[in-house]
């Protein structure tokens, strides 16, 4: 806080630290109405089981390199106010291995783009490395509490498929960097220590006293900013008492029915992130939307009367079925951009927004959920990396362009010295300044 800092102090000061999110969507998503250009394409024939590259042979956008005004097709509708933020991202395709079920492939796979020849000289069954995320706390996360924070949105407790569709960070191969599901657990982590409990209520009854006090020493902005910080603590412990008892009324040890509201739970998981980016406990967080498959009903709150099974939506697209996964398509994008404007709204200490010094990429592994297909995958990418990045544009890779130089690239403009990630070939230049 200024106000706190001698005028020394506030010459010496540094840029707030980079942050970054790796934000992931389950199931792929309806690329007729995600891709600019394909809402009257053809509709994509159900291609299932082990054999996601028999879809090669399907008639496949071949793009050629490219960039151009950003467009911003029917599922992209809620990122409109953030036309100067963004950048899409056409053309990466992921390392896939025929042979392995595309959902779990996809999952696990998506941070660590371990080409299957490179897992068979390894002798790994799946072809899982060490995560972006987590190579990028080592080389940055050591100043921080966490070196990196793992969340996830599926608040189901008892597992309904293998743990490799449930998570997309790993420390190495059959290595999980275990997501927080549970609200009050990523609370908890950041906010209580263990000895603490026994004697706490909530945190806030704690901060409040010392805040008070803090607050006679401060100018009128930073009164503000503590105030402000205060009050969203408060409305996190509010919000995750009225989810608590949303839960102790369910059953949620059987994945058979909705558990709480999709949007209202994702928001609160986004605050909590925020909250640590905030207080300096991490800079860095993946943050997995929804489980593989699973093929269990979730309520997304103002878009369906009744719980639905976003699996195997995908799956049933022919007709107006397209419609009906489209709707999920823009309830996510809704959060990814509540996320990116919660980020917007929160100052850094050299007067900078959240955003402006963080890197925010919205991502599936999967291209369509119809096809399985690895190639085409949706990728959108917010935030300036203080000034590094140029964004409102629609930038179109080469086809066959690999994912794995988008994550060495993200990885250099989080300011890792690397020469290459898992399989990449070089970094996509395009997207600096």
């Amino acid at each position: 806080m200024p106000s706190l800092a001698s005028a020394k102090s506030l010459k010496e000061k540094k840029k707030p630290e980079k942050k970054m999110v790796m934000f992931y969507v389950p199931n792929g998503i309806n690329r007729r109405g995600f891709f600019p250009g394909e809402e009257q394409a053809q509709l994509p024939g159900f291609v299932g089981g082990f054999n996601a590259d028999k879809t090669k042979q399907q008639k496949r956008i071949e793009n050629q390199h490219g960039i151009s005004p950003l467009e911003f097709s029917s599922s992209m509708q809620p990122l409109r106010e953030h036309a100067n933020d963004i950048t899409l991202v056409t053309g990466m395709e992921r390392t896939f291995k025929n042979g392995q079920d595309v959902h779990a492939q996809g999952a696990s796979c998506y941070l660590t783009s371990v080409s299957p020849e490179q897992a068979s000289e390894k002798g790994w069954r799946y072809p899982n490395g060490r995560s972006l995320d987590q190579v990028i706390g080592d080389h940055i996360g050591n100043s921080t509490v966490f070196k990196t924070l793992e969340i996830s949105c599926n608040g189901f407790r008892a597992p309904k498929e293998p743990i490799y569709f449930d998570n997309i960070s790993w420390y190495g191969p059959d290595k999980i960097a275990p997501s927080i599901k549970d609200p009050q657990k990523l609370y908890d982590r950041l906010f209580k220590a263990d000895n603490f409990q026994s004697h706490l209520s909530d945190v806030s009854s704690l901060m409040l006293a010392d805040a008070k006090s803090l607050s006679k020493k401060l100018g009128t902005d930073d009164r503000e900013t503590l105030g402000e910080f205060m009050e969203m603590i408060r409305n996190v412990e509010l919000r995750i008492a009225k989810q608590k008892e949303r839960i102790a009324k369910a059953d949620i040890r059987v994945p058979k029915d909705e558990i709480l509201p999709r949007g209202e739970y994702i928001r609160l998981q986004t605050d909590l992130m925020l909250l640590a980016f905030q207080m300096g406990m991490t800079n860095i967080s993946t943050f997995m939307i929804g489980p593989e498959r699973w093929d269990a009903t979730l309520m997304y709150e103002g878009v369906f009367d009744k719980p639905v099974q976003h699996h195997n939506m995908t799956h049933n697209q022919k007709g107006d079925g397209w419609k009906e996964v489209q709707k999920i398509d823009i309830f996510h994008l809704e959060q990814y951009a509540y996320m990116l404007r919660r980020m917007k709204e929160i100052r850094e200490v050299d007067g900078s927004t959240m955003l402006d010094n963080s890197l925010v990429s919205y991502g599936a592994a999967l291209g369509d959920g119809a096809t399985h297909q690895f190639y085409d995958l949706p990728f959108i990418l917010a935030g300036g990396a203080q000034g590094q990045v140029k964004q409102g544009r629609f930038l179109r890779c080469k086809s066959g362009t690999l994912n794995s130089n988008m994550w060495l690239t993200l990885a250099k403009l989080m300011g890792v010295e690397i020469n290459s990630f898992a399989d990449s070939s070089g970094v996509i230049s395009d997207l600096w300044t």
